[in-house]
């Protein structure tokens, strides 16, 4: 393992996930580095280009060059432009957040996004991560893995609030019930307070390669027969996205 490239990744990451620039002695501090450390990966990665140095501030922040691998990336993910149109609809049907997610590892990307037309949503950014099994679309693709790669995630299950399953017996489970029912749910299992609800989305080849998912305040969703509407919406949207792709499944 080349830990100095390690290294200079964590920092391009750390730089990346900043709101504004970020100094020298910020980046040592948050990662452990030493002052000269920090500065020869900062100056490497800013002569590869993909870091730049504010002249004034001497604070640095990441360079286009970063949007564009992600760009390029994202493009190739034929996934959102197939599952746009229904993404509005499903935002507006269902007045909450929607999101778009793929599975990567243990975690969920956001890789589209609509917010609530209502004052109150969800927060979540496309590009953003979150541990899959905490929320609802990760769950939803889960709960479609097979054995030898859902056992790993379940042995490592951590709390991240007061509603977090932590027990590899209850979410497996939970994720059998999920699967039998076509929808998965998450109770404020990754913030407080927050709710989602997802379904699977398949390709043509019948596998789950994404899952849409809608989310929002906890008293949105507890609401007398609001989660079984939503579900339905929820359902009726990947199916649509499934067979947009070209699954000719059930």
């Amino acid at each position: 393992m080349d830990k100095t490239l390690l290294k200079g990744l964590h920092v391009l990451e750390h730089v990346a996930g900043c709101e504004g620039g970020v100094r020298i002695t910020d980046i040592a501090a948050e990662l452990n580095l030493t002052k000269s450390n920090a500065h020869r990966v900062l100056k490497t990665l800013e002569h590869a280009g993909y870091l730049r140095q504010d002249p004034k501030s001497r604070e640095y922040g990441p360079s286009l060059k970063l949007w564009e691998l992600g760009s390029a990336i994202v493009g190739r993910m034929d996934i959102r432009s197939h599952a746009s149109d229904v993404l509005r609809r499903l935002a507006n049907e269902a007045r909450e957040s929607v999101h778009l997610s793929v599975l990567e590892n243990d975690e969920v990307i956001y890789v589209d996004k609509i917010d609530s037309p209502a004052a109150i949503g969800a927060y979540t950014r496309i590009g953003g991560r979150a541990p899959a099994y905490c929320v609802a679309t990760g769950k939803a693709m889960l709960c479609h893995l097979p054995e030898d790669e859902l056992k790993p995630i379940l042995a490592n299950l951590q709390r991240y609030s007061k509603n977090t399953i932590v027990d590899p017996d209850e979410l497996r489970r939970e994720l059998a019930i999920s699967r039998e029912r076509g929808y998965t749910l998450n109770r404020g299992e990754w913030r407080d307070n927050v709710w989602g609800i997802a379904t699977a989305i398949r390709g043509s080849s019948s596998d789950v390669i994404a899952a849409i998912g809608v989310s929002g305040p906890e008293y949105h969703f507890d609401q007398e027969g609001r989660c079984e509407a939503l579900a339905e919406m929820v359902i009726r949207a990947g199916r649509e996205i499934s067979g947009n792709i070209g699954y000719r499944g059930p």
